[in-house]
């Protein structure tokens, strides 16, 4: 059995930072150096990011949905802001999850699990 956070972390949550240093780097201006910093990471976790080695699947997935990529611009929006940090921030992470969480069938494919995976009530 998995949890579904597990699969969360592990599989979508580089994914959306993927997409959060893309915005960072490409919409805003910023070098990977002050991305890096904005976002808590190290540079090398940005490029890392921007070369999307880790969360592929599910970052092709998210980029084809403009209802989450709306969220994760908006997230992006608010680390360029200076609030990352924030109850609206971390909102936004709560929407993105439950947006995920409610899509099993894309859970499933990029989860790539034959373990029972436990979701939250």
């Amino acid at each position: 059995m998995k949890f579904y956070c597990e699969i969360f972390t592990r599989n979508f949550l580089p994914a959306v930072r993927a997409i959060i240093a893309e915005n960072l780097t490409e919409k805003y201006g910023l070098t990977q150096i002050e991305a890096a910093k904005k976002m808590g990471l190290t540079q090398a976790a940005i490029s890392h990011y921007l070369r999307s080695k880790r969360g592929a699947k599910a970052y092709n997935i998210l980029k084809q949905d403009k209802e989450v990529l709306n969220y994760i611009k908006e997230l992006a929006t608010l680390i360029y802001e200076g609030k990352g940090n924030t109850k609206e921030a971390y909102d936004y992470v709560c929407k993105i999850c439950e947006w995920i969480r409610s899509r099993k069938e894309i859970i499933e494919e990029v989860a790539n699990t034959d373990e029972e995976i436990m979701f939250p009530h």
